[in-house]
Parts: structure tokens; sequence; C-alpha cells
């Protein structure tokens, strides 16, 4: 695929990736549950600089459950995170997979705070696990 485009809730916020991700995952980090209301997040991650974002953002940093900073991206209006960057990889841009609307995107490749997952939840095959 070329182009994928992904939106907040309201549609205000938009962003366009180019090619396929680098990395799709699972984080399962209590983080990450707080901030995606869900029992876990999942996102696609692209180079910068096929990554491209209309729309007024706000900016939100934390520091994650490994203890690094991650800048979070979200809609002025209905507040939905439409994209983040970790410290350590500043040129790579995380897309959460929901924001892209599309049933069909692939799989997570990689599993991760695995130790802070809900019982009832089960990696995909072939998944690599992390912890």
């Amino acid at each position: 695929m070329d182009k994928r485009d992904a939106a907040c809730s309201c549609g205000q916020l938009q962003v366009t990736v180019e090619g396929e991700p680098v990395r799709v995952s699972v984080c399962h980090c209590l983080a990450c549950q707080r901030r995606t209301g869900s029992a876990f997040s999942f996102q696609a991650r692209y180079p910068r600089e096929r990554v491209s974002m209309s729309g007024e953002a706000r900016e939100y940093t934390r520091i994650s459950d490994a203890g690094e900073a991650r800048t979070f991206s979200f809609c002025a209006d209905c507040g939905a995170t439409v994209s983040y960057v970790v410290a350590s990889a500043p040129d790579i841009i995380a897309v959460p997979v929901g924001a892209f609307a599309d049933p069909g995107f692939p799989p997570p490749a990689f599993w991760v705070w695995e130790s802070r997952s809900h019982s009832w939840v089960t990696p995909p095959a072939g998944a690599e696990r992390r912890d």
C-alpha cells in the first residue's frame, strides 16, 4: 500500500503515512492502558520523513514504564491521540492503529510488557514477545 490516512475522532487532526510501517506492536504497559482506555495500545511506527500531519495538535509528554519520555500529539478538539514520538528514536513516529480505521491493518509483530497484560489477551501467532 502506498499511503494510509489516519485521523482523530472528529477528523480535525489527520496523519498520512507513506509505505509500510517499520514496526507494528502492541504494548500492555499500565501507562498505555490508561492513555487508550483499553487493555493495551496498538501502534505502527514510520520514519518521520514518510509522515505528514495536518490540523491543530496539542502535545503531552509522559515517562514510560521503562523510564523514557514519550511525546503524544492529540487533537485540540476531541482529544484523540494521532501520533507519538519516543525520546530515543526521534526520527520515528508511531501512529495508533485505531486512528487508521482499517480492519485489514497488518497484525502486530511485537508484543511488549506482556507481564502487565490482562489474562484474557493472547498474542497473534508469530508475534515476538518482549517484556
